[in-house]
């Protein structure tokens, strides 16, 4: 029998456009925990940039499978998800390769069910840890442990999968994306892939403009969020945000308010920072469940015995209009001073 000593993990490289102009924090950190797996590669639907290939190069990436569809595939249908399946499930096959990596968006982990389903493959959602358990092909049934916080961040569990390949979709924030200690020349390579015929039309499909300089929601380091105490005023969360470089959210009742657009909770989007700041924010378990994985929380509300203070790390009881100015000040002049 042929061991394997250095794994093949692939990296799913996604993109809102078909030329590939950036790398997303949540790729590059899944690239970092790859090399700690084995020798990585990107598999991608677009084209990437000199940028981006650089970047790759950097991390490490050796080789980057860009997908060729047929040309009969209309271009709005390329992010379906039995076509993305398609993608990931032929480079794969065609790499023989040992881990999938794929970023935790609603998109990814739609494509990677798909894609473990096609392969035969056990699948891992929002794992927070891998790490192989023996040695990779040696005949151990099952080589790679996951770690997953389970029931809204309360429980966490160690699950090992026993099929060659792995498919996993990681949350963010995992880990903290580093270059590689000795970069490569990432190379581009084409991937056929076969794709049938969609049985869903893209009627319309828009791209909603994020804020400058404001990182995704999922998938930020940082967030500032904002709750019924707001009174609809979210101009000192945004403040914070700016100042800390952070993304910002919402409870439920505040979207349904009409005050912002998205809300974190266990129905809304599920974040996992490194840093939670939640203000004016009593803390409901609909909410909890969707930030309490968070690394640090840290809470304002003028209620000492709001449920959320209990869940914080650090609590600030005040007035979040007082509150939040004067710390996004701090923030800015501590900046300023070691600039």
């Amino acid at each position: 029998m042929t061991i394997r000593t250095r794994p093949t993990v692939l990296v799913f490289l996604d993109s809102p456009q078909r030329t590939v102009e950036t790398v997303r924090p949540a790729v590059l950190e899944l690239i970092t925990l790859g090399r700690t797996l084995g020798r990585v590669d990107v598999v991608t639907l677009g084209a990437p940039t000199v940028e981006v290939l650089a970047t790759l190069g950097a991390y490490g990436v050796h080789l980057v499978h860009q997908a060729q569809v047929p040309t009969s595939l209309p271009e709005s249908s390329y992010r379906l998800t039995s076509v993305l399946a398609s993608v990931l499930a032929t480079a794969v096959r065609r790499n023989d390769a040992d881990v999938l990596l794929v970023p935790s968006s609603f998109a990814g982990k739609e494509a990677a069910a798909v894609a473990a389903a096609r392969l035969g493959s056990g699948l891992v959602v929002d794992a927070s840890s891998l790490a192989w358990t023996g040695e990779p092909g040696a005949g151990d049934p099952a080589p790679l442990r996951l770690g997953k916080r389970v029931f809204a961040g309360t429980w966490t569990t160690v699950s090992t999968v026993a099929s060659d390949p792995a498919v996993v979709t990681v949350r963010a924030n995992t880990v903290v994306a580093e270059p590689a200690a000795v970069a490569t020349e990432a190379v581009v390579e084409p991937l056929p892939v076969e794709v049938e015929a969609p049985r869903v039309t893209v009627v319309e499909r828009t791209l909603k403009e994020r804020a400058a300089g404001r990182p995704q929601l999922e998938e930020a380091a940082i967030v500032v969020a904002g709750g019924r105490g707001t009174n609809g005023d979210f101009g000192p969360v945004d403040d914070l945000a700016d100042a800390l470089g952070a993304a910002v959210g919402a409870t439920r009742d505040a979207v349904f308010e009409g005050w912002f657009d998205r809300y974190i909770g266990q129905t809304g989007v599920t974040v996992a920072p490194r840093l939670y700041i939640g203000a004016g924010i009593s803390g409901a378990p609909h909410h909890r469940g969707g930030m309490q994985a968070s690394q640090v929380i840290v809470s304002v509300n003028n209620d000492p015995e709001a449920p959320i203070v209990e869940q914080s790390d650090f609590a600030v009881v005040g007035d979040l209009a007082d509150v939040l100015p004067q710390a996004a000040a701090a923030i800015r002049e501590h900046k300023a001073a070691r600039a």
